[in-house]
């Protein structure tokens, strides 16, 4: 998690908000990513997104099977479902996002009984340290 806070560090200082991710299979860190959605001119540029896309690259492979994805915010719905579709096996975030989280705060997707694959979710690893990172981004913002 503390790599992921580095990133998400990173994405902060680009103007971002401030949300890093890993994907971790075993002892290696696979794929990296922080918010950039305005940097790269697309909302689908969330953390954990460019975290699995560089994971299923370096794996040449989209099933990321036995992985780990490391973020510092719940993930929100899409984000969730590409966890599910990457067939991520579990799931490690730093604070709840009580607006769009699609994990545990609004909707329960990522482990959703509906779906072929459920990822294992553990919440809360450094969150006050995730939770502060993201307050006081937008406490400067106001």
């Amino acid at each position: 998690m503390k790599m992921a806070l580095e990133l998400a560090r990173q994405g902060e200082q680009a103007g971002e908000v401030p949300v890093g991710a890993i994907v971790v299979l075993g002892e290696t860190v696979l794929g990296r990513g922080f918010n950039s959605p305005i940097r790269l001119n697309d909302p689908t540029a969330h953390a954990e997104i460019l975290a699995i896309r560089e994971a299923a690259a370096a794996l040449g492979n989209y099933r990321l099977e036995g992985a780990t994805l490391y973020v510092t915010l719940e993930p929100c719905v899409m984000c969730a479902g590409a966890l599910v579709a990457a067939r991520i096996a579990r799931l490690v975030f730093g604070s709840r996002d009580l607006r769009f989280g699609g994990v545990r705060s609004k909707f329960r997707l990522a482990d959703s009984e509906l779906l072929n694959h459920r990822v294992k979710i553990t919440e809360g690893v450094l969150g006050d340290e995730c939770a502060l990172l993201l307050q006081s981004f937008f406490e400067q913002r106001r």
